[in-house]
């Protein structure tokens, strides 16, 4: 079995390691960050946090999560 690792999405505020979870894999109700509203059981989304802080992890709505990517995208001086 192969594993592959979970992406890593660079925005402003440090590198932040993306899972996502399809619906079969989600069996609790999650709060989401971004609209804060609740994440239901049976609903894909993703987990998502710094490699520093993995017990920091919090469970977003994909739309959500996107959002605050194209808003926090580094500025073209701070890429690479």
């Amino acid at each position: 079995m192969w594993w592959f690792s979970d992406p890593v999405v660079r925005l402003r505020d440090g590198e932040w390691t993306v899972r996502a979870l399809s619906g079969a894999a989600s069996v609790k109700v999650y709060r989401c960050p971004g609209c804060d509203h609740e994440i239901r059981p049976g609903t894909p989304h993703v987990v998502v946090w710094q490699s520093e802080r993995v017990d920091d992890r919090r469970h977003w709505h994909r739309g959500c999560w996107e959002r605050r990517c194209r808003a926090s995208r580094p500025r073209p001086d701070q890429a690479g």
